[in-house]
């Protein structure tokens, strides 16, 4: 019974022996299970970033490409582009010689059929003629001609500027303006500069002299008289020679205009210019014909491909240009400039007009008193006017300044409140302060009077208005409502007590 006992605890034992070790390969198994997973997983990750890499690369590749081909595409278009443009000037070429040609062929077989001087004359009068035609046809179509490739010159301006500064951006800007092709005569001659502050461009252009328009309308050849010309009437020639002018200027405008982008340029500036003799003194000078200043929308109103459109008018009546009234004469105008007030020292304002009652007598004013009762009248005649202080003002007692285009400027003021004639000095001296601050205009205001020596050197000059006491009397009235006395002990000649009581 023992022995069966101890057979059967082996058996159980065994047998817990087998499950034990059946257990122990299951787990084994669904370890090497779980790991086979694990590295499976690990294995599908690694791959998946591989193609997520991979497709990351061929995109780029793909966006290399794309840059690449559409490098290419725009290499391809402007060779393209510069193919065309000398094929065209080469059919021009081709053209103007078969005209030629055939104006010589012409010209030959009318030598040939007359056999004779005569033919050969007249086909010479007739060529001529022709070639006058053909310079004034020229002309008119300085406008439709223009160089229209500048507007592909903008972003090698805004390169240039990147690159070089306002330097560099001029130098790029008169290389694209010279590209345009100009009637034989006509130089087209640029000079440039460039202030980044205010996006202002300014131009100086040479302006052809009256040379440039035919003074004959036709030639004729005849027998009697052998060749001849019809010469043309000088109102015309004038009229021509301004609208040349005009024209010019347009294109030379539209041009730069095209060629800069509006966040550098936003106007532009233009001085014409000839270059000459002074036929009194046989020096060089440069007159000026034309100055201008236009903001980039106002001269984009104008159509100037419309045959309708009058260049002259254009420039007087749309842009407000000021243009010599006399170009033919060389009659100079003055340029448009920015005026730098900074080199005037001002002081503040006072309010004259407020403490002043309606009879004040203008001599009992303080002289600072009246030189801001001066500034006054000017700003009410709509001008912007300052004060200057009183020590170190090189003679200015105010500055006051125009923006009419036409007849505006800078304006030296000098106020003297004398009860006595003021001397022929007073205004040479404010003839010399204009010319050291090139102020358009200079005047004089005074309570009392000047003399003959004063009103003829004033006139000579051109530049300097006189206000006397009984014209500053009348301004003060109609402009600021002032009803004022002046105090002079001695009348001048001519004047009536009324004019200053």
């Amino acid at each position: 019974m023992a022995r069966r006992k101890g057979l059967l605890a082996q058996i159980l034992d065994a047998r817990k022996q087998a499950k034990k070790l059946e257990a122990q390969a299951e787990a084994r198994r669904h370890r090497e299970l779980i790991a086979e997973q694990r590295r499976q997983e690990a294995e599908a990750q690694r791959e998946a970033k591989q193609a997520e890499a991979a497709a990351k690369k061929a995109e780029a590749q793909r966006l290399r490409q794309q840059v690449q081909a559409q490098r290419l595409t725009e290499q391809a278009t402007a060779k393209a582009a510069r193919e065309a443009a000398q094929r065209e000037r080469a059919e021009e070429r081709r053209q103007a010689t078969e005209a030629r040609t055939r104006v010589q062929e012409a010209a030959s077989a009318k030598r040939q059929a007359a056999d004779g001087e005569f033919a050969v004359k007249t086909a010479e009068a007739e060529f001529r003629t022709e070639a006058v035609s053909n310079t004034l046809a020229e002309y008119s179509a300085l406008l439709r001609n223009r160089n229209r490739d500048t507007r592909n010159a903008a972003l090698e301006l805004s390169a240039a500027l990147s690159h070089g500064g306002p330097t560099g951006l001029v130098e790029r800007l008169q290389h694209a303006l010279a590209q345009s092709r100009y009637p034989e005569g006509l130089t087209g001659r640029v000079a440039a500069h460039y202030d980044a502050a205010s996006r202002e461009l300014l131009i100086e252009y040479e302006l052809p002299l009256q040379e440039a328009v035919p003074t004959v309308v036709a030639y004729r050849y005849t027998k009697a008289k052998g060749m001849t010309a019809a010469p043309r009437k000088d109102s015309e020639i004038r009229a021509l020679y301004g609208d040349l002018l005009a024209r010019l200027t347009l294109r030379t405008l539209a041009e730069a205009f095209d060629a800069t982008s509006p966040d550098i340029v936003s106007a532009i500036v233009f001085n014409g210019y000839v270059s000459t003799k002074d036929k009194a003194t046989g020096r060089a000078v440069r007159p000026l014909l034309i100055s201008i200043g236009s903001e980039r929308g106002r001269f984009a109103e104008i159509e100037l491909d419309e045959p309708a459109l009058d260049p002259v008018l254009c420039l007087r009546g749309h842009l407000n240009a000021i243009v010599s009234p006399h170009p033919y004469d060389l009659e100079a105008v003055q340029p448009v400039v920015s005026f730098d007030l900074s080199k005037y020292k001002f002081v503040d304002e006072m309010d004259v007009v407020a403490g002043m009652d309606s009879r004040t007598d203008l001599l009992t004013l303080s002289p600072g008193a009246f030189e801001h009762l001066i500034r006054r009248l000017f700003e009410a005649r709509g001008m912007k006017s300052w004060v200057t202080q009183a020590s170190k003002d090189d003679g200015v007692d105010g500055v006051a300044i125009n923006n009419d285009p036409i007849v505006g400027g800078l304006c030296i003021i000098q106020a003297k409140r004398y009860s006595r004639i003021v001397g022929v000095e007073a205004v040479q001296a404010l003839a010399g302060v204009m010319d050291h601050k090139r102020a358009a205009k200079g005047v004089l205001v005074t309570t009392s009077w000047v003399g003959k020596a004063s009103r003829d050197f004033a006139t000579a000059n051109g530049r300097i208005v006189i206000i006397e006491g009984r014209e500053l009397k009348y301004l003060l009235k109609e402009h600021l409502d002032l009803d004022v006395l002046i105090g002079l002990e001695k009348l001048p000649p001519g004047w009536q007590k009324s004019d200053i009581d």
